[in-house]
């Protein structure tokens, strides 16, 4: 494993999902999240933790601390979390050395007679849509009767999005990352859960999510970085917000980004990247090639490679 991170980074994710449900809420019949003041489609950083979580153990093979673990198949009994640290003989140290998910997100560990808070390194706020969404009601007929005997087969019902493009924002803090031993090769780790977990996340309501931009500026000032960097970016659009069902709808506007960027260079060591070459962006009202950051900006451009 390399050396822990010594420097800050920020992190921005956007990704779309179409005729689904990207965060279902189950206080409101899991309908998707939705900002009732601003018609904002939200999406909580538990959701994207634990698509990276699954994505990270089910597809890489790395252990994950906070999981479902069955200890009792026939009674179906699920382990707390005390019965979990059991299985790493309650020692927070071994936790760490063999939990990815603690090293980078953090959590409580109940031990056998104390518990141990470690503050995780990497921290989302909530995912937001760049634009307002519209949400449909769907019925449908079930395969099975309602009773035994009955002729009418059950009826079901959901709530979908038409269309969706969520913005995340991530911040990885090179302090927190001293005391859960977080490493850079757990950061690439990260942003392969960060791309491939939603891409790979395939249930009936999340089928056909894609990543289309991942963008991590890494800082060389200490103790710094920008801040609000997703509120520099904007959806350009011509149609209503809620009319938007596709990338050929709209461009990612990067202008307030990339000025932001370009003043604050000197404090900046370089920007890695991956983007979908399926949507358009644009910078000052013109056409943007999303490689073209580094002759904007003057900032050395890495790509993401995952």
């Amino acid at each position: 494993m390399s050396n822990e991170i010594k420097n800050r980074s920020e992190i921005l994710f956007i990704y779309d999902i179409r005729d689904g449900n990207p965060n279902g809420d189950p206080l409101d019949e899991n309908k998707p999240r939705i900002d009732e003041e601003t018609g904002i489609n939200l999406v909580t950083d538990v959701r994207l933790k634990r698509t990276i979580r699954d994505y990270l153990h089910n597809f890489k093979g790395f252990e994950i601390f906070v999981r479902e673990v069955i200890y009792d198949k026939e009674k179906g009994l699920i382990q707390d979390g005390k019965k979990r640290a059991g299985n790493f003989d309650n020692s927070a140290e071994r936790i760490l050395k063999e939990c990815i998910d603690i090293r980078l997100f953090g959590g409580v560990i109940p031990l056998k007679d104390d518990s141990i808070t470690y503050t995780g390194p990497v921290q989302f706020k909530m995912g937001r849509s760049l634009h307002r969404v519209t949400m449909k009601h769907i019925k449908g007929t079930g395969a099975f009767a309602s009773k035994e005997g009955s002729k009418q087969a059950t009826f079901r019902e959901e709530d979908i999005l038409p269309y969706s493009l969520i913005l995340f924002y991530g911040i990885i803090n090179e302090n927190a990352a001293k005391y859960t031993n977080l490493s850079e090769d757990d950061v690439k780790l990260l942003m392969d859960g960060i791309w491939n977990g939603t891409k790979s996340l395939i249930s009936r309501t999340k089928a056909g999510q894609v990543p289309r931009l991942l963008l991590k500026v890494n800082y060389s000032k200490e103790n710094y970085h920008i801040g609000d960097l997703d509120n520099m970016i904007k959806l350009s659009t011509d149609m209503p917000h809620e009319s938007i069902r596709g990338t050929d709808d709209f461009k990612i506007d990067l202008s307030k980004l990339i000025s932001k960027l370009n003043a604050e260079k000197s404090s900046i060591k370089d920007i890695e990247i991956i983007s979908d070459d399926r949507i358009d962006f644009c910078l000052d009202g013109k056409d943007f090639k999303i490689d073209e950051i580094a002759a904007a900006t003057g900032i050395a451009i890495k790509p993401i490679v995952i």
